[in-house]
């Protein structure tokens, strides 16, 4: 299998699924689930879901969240590399799921705001292949010079990397700097936008100077790929939507999973929008370890 290190946020997400709008300063009813999150987290699942060998680089809190949070992503194949802070909680994620599967979240970053350079063990890239960043680490000023350890000790190791920008609404004009030299960036079409000014795949091109290759979600528009051979488009699959909490974590599982394992970037997009698929048509982030 190959093995990948994941570097990112872990923690835990109370996912509220309401039907109707929310009366503010009164009552809403929900279903509310409880159970492992992070963007980095995610992606690390659904790595192993889809045959690779993730390990998970995070900061948890010394609490009962992150025993938790340990506790399942071993269970679902994923080897834990945390940095346990003393004074920080455990990372913890509000998800408002409303009747369409559309989300909004509250997110408290907790000891993950609190990632160093040293959380990283060098000896973790020895045996690995790929680095994937999570992007909240860059957009954060706390944990971005972890950040941008991590990719530069990455490519010292000889690694591919990838990097999720994560959020539109948090890019910062530095962010292409930041990311200079990786391998494949993993933007949604709002991302793109706030670093191109266009949602259009076509404007990918313009961010090839910074990265080797970009690989662009869009919704029900599907997905494609961007490099100096051109542009690869795939569909969506016509799947109901339940919850989108961790679609686009899936879609960089399933792409990376393909792509690592030589697939041609027409089927290392089918297997992204697959896993997505997977991802959106059941509650949670993660994949069921049943």
């Amino acid at each position: 299998m190959t093995a990948v290190v994941v570097v990112g946020d872990a923690g835990l997400d109370v996912v509220a699924r309401h039907r109707g709008p929310i009366v503010h300063g009164g009552d809403s009813r929900a279903s509310v689930t409880i159970g492992p999150g992070g963007a980095g987290a995610n992606t690390a699942a659904w790595l192993a879901a889809c045959g690779a060998s993730p390990t998970l680089v995070a900061r948890v809190g010394a609490d009962a969240a992150g025993r938790q949070v340990r506790a399942e992503l071993t269970a679902a194949g994923v080897r834990c590399a945390f940095a346990v802070d003393p004074e920080r909680a455990t990372c913890c994620v509000v998800v408002l799921v409303d009747g369409t599967g559309q989300r909004s979240m509250l997110p408290d970053r907790g000891a993950n705001a609190r990632f160093s350079p040293e959380d990283l063990d060098p000896g973790l890239l020895a045996g690995a292949r790929h680095l994937h960043l999570s992007g909240y680490v860059l957009l954060d000023a706390t944990s971005r010079p972890a950040g941008l350890a991590v990719l530069a000790a990455a490519r010292r190791a000889g690694l591919t990397t990838s990097v999720d920008p994560q959020s539109a609404a948090l890019v910062h004009d530095g962010f292409l700097d930041d990311v200079r030299g990786v391998d494949l960036l993993l933007p949604n079409a709002e991302e793109l936008a706030a670093l191109t000014g266009s949602t259009a795949p076509s404007a990918a091109s313009a961010l090839l100077g910074a990265v080797g290759a970009v690989a662009l979600t869009s919704g029900a528009g599907g997905a494609s790929w961007v490099d100096r051979d051109g542009v690869v488009s795939v569909p969506a699959l016509p799947v109901g939507c339940v919850d989108s909490t961790g679609a686009g974590d899936a879609f960089d599982a399933g792409l990376l999973a393909a792509w690592l394992a030589g697939a041609s970037r027409r089927d290392a997009l089918l297997g992204g929008v697959r896993a997505a698929a997977r991802a959106v048509s059941a509650a949670g982030a993660q994949p069921s370890i049943t």
